[in-house]
């Protein structure tokens, strides 16, 4: 996926980086209501609030976040990476224990 894929989105550079230009730069989702995103978790979580949540509605990506913390940094994948990460969870490829 191409950085100008992203338009919903507002990079930024660590605190830690300085003035140089050699940085890195995350990219912070804009709030749901901003760019139309729904985030859900599994139907398996019950009313616990400590789940991995999905947002549906990005073009490409499916964005990722922690519910405990709804506001915080979201991770985007790539919609075929995350779509072989599901299947391999549900063929059992990863350990439980």
């Amino acid at each position: 996926m191409l950085a100008a894929d992203l338009g919903n989105v507002a990079w930024r550079k660590s605190s830690h980086s300085g003035q140089g230009g050699n940085c890195v730069e995350v990219a912070d989702l804009l709030p749901a209501s901003v760019c139309g995103l729904y985030w859900r978790k599994s139907s398996f979580s019950g009313a616990q609030s400590n789940c991995v949540e999905m947002a549906v509605g990005a073009i490409g990506a499916v964005p990722v976040r922690d519910s405990k913390d709804p506001d915080g940094p979201a991770l985007l994948f790539a919609a075929e990476a995350w779509s072989s990460f599901l299947a391999g969870v549900k063929s059992g490829d990863f350990p439980t224990d």
